[in-house]
């Protein structure tokens, strides 16, 4: 873990620099800040930031508009955000489609005084009435450092990025893996021009420390499931849980995804198919990390290649909504299965996590239609489907 951690260091520090935020000494012990403040769970009305620190802190976003800087500096219990490992502030009250310029400011609590100021940057909130809108999807990459810096280079600006699970390789067996990995993957800024909609996988659940990733990921509801309007598009995504049941060994009683997996059921009937914003949306996506679907699903894996555990709770209610495609990951193989008089929502997946099997998905919705691509890194297209809208 220690030769990892200087492999981070050497990749993060140029990372750092290239963002704007000012640094201390070049040792592992003497930095403050260890990544770019993370653009997460954008909505129509706000934003949250995250960063990786490495000692205790407090710190704040500072939000320039046309009337001014606003300071952004509240916890839900009262506090300056503050922390040891991470800080994390959610901005409220902002305005649909709008584009601010912000910066992250990190001060020491302890030790030597420091004050690390990043560079003013920009993003943009989500626009529900926008005519369009463009995301881009990554999944299964596993911690595979050259994939994913390949894939921030060749991944576009967008409205938005879900990272549609497994971002761990190790199962989190220490914590000190979750920073870098998640805040700076690679040593990468991969939230500058895409700001993140985390999408759980199974494998960000495991390990001894997978249930501290949400100190480190935020999401909408404060949840690993949520419901989002961009554009002409409405989007659900969902957590598929694990790919085993909850009381296999390997989990050692760690896993509840069963009441997971029927608590979102529930919330997809009470409140995201009878809410109007998603009601009238021309087009209806899920994300979730293991498919709903798969192309042979009579043979018996050692794991589940598709969650049917997911799709009996979930699938008549997805069908009363009109999803008209599932994107996932989870079998590493690039995969497109079109919807039919059982399933009429089609299905498709990303690549893995090497540099040869790895892929980026690119979506546009508009007027006319929605447009999805599987784009390999080499610039091939392997996959593409398109909708219609829905009403």
């Amino acid at each position: 873990m220690e030769a990892k951690r200087r492999e981070f260091l050497g990749t993060a520090i140029g990372s750092l620099a290239v963002c704007g935020v000012a640094r201390g000494e070049e040792t592992p012990n003497g930095e403050l800040v260890a990544s770019p403040p993370v653009a997460m769970a954008p909505r129509s009305d706000g934003i949250e930031f995250g960063w990786s620190v490495t000692r205790l802190c407090r710190g704040w976003i500072e939000l320039e508009d046309g009337s001014g800087v606003r300071r952004f500096a509240r916890d839900g219990w009262g506090l300056v955000p503050q922390g040891d490992k991470v800080l994390r502030v959610r901005l409220d009250g902002l305005e649909p489609g709008t584009t601010y310029r912000y910066r992250a400011v990190t001060e020491s609590m302890e030790g030597e005084k420091q004050r690390i100021e990043s560079g003013w940057r920009e993003f943009q909130t989500l626009d529900p009435s926008a005519s369009s809108t463009r995301f881009v999807v990554w999944n299964d990459t596993h911690d595979f450092s050259d994939t994913l810096r390949e894939l921030d280079r060749k991944t576009p600006a967008a409205d938005f990025l879900v990272w549609n699970g497994d971002a761990d390789q190790n199962k989190w067996r220490e914590e000190a893996a979750i920073p870098s990995t998640l805040l700076s993957p690679g040593g990468t800024d991969f939230t500058a021009q895409r700001p993140l909609a985390f999408s759980w996988g199974n494998h960000d659940a495991r390990g001894t420390y997978g249930f501290r990733v949400p100190d480190y990921i935020a999401t909408p509801s404060g949840r690993p499931f949520y419901a989002f309007r961009s554009g002409p598009l409405a989007a659900v995504v969902l957590d598929t849980g694990e790919d085993k049941a909850d009381d296999h060994p390997s989990f050692k009683g760690r896993v509840a995804s069963e009441a997971l997996r029927r608590e979102q059921a529930e919330w997809l009937r009470k409140e995201v198919i009878k809410n109007p914003a998603f009601q009238d949306a021309p087009y209806r996506v899920v994300f979730c990390h293991i498919p709903l679907r798969w192309t042979d699903e009579e043979t018996v894996y050692s794991f589940d290649h598709f969650s049917k555990r997911s799709r009996d709770l979930w699938h008549d209610v997805l069908v009363e909504w009109g999803v008209q495609v599932i994107v996932s990951g989870h079998t590493h193989r690039i995969t497109k299965i079109d919807a039919n008089d059982e399933f009429p929502y089609a299905q498709l997946i990303g690549g893995g996590p090497q540099l040869d099997l790895a892929a980026w998905i690119e979506g546009v919705a508009d007027k006319k239609s929605l447009r999805l691509k599987v784009r390999k890194l080499t610039g091939e297209t392997a996959a593409e489907m398109a909708f219609a809208p829905a009403r």
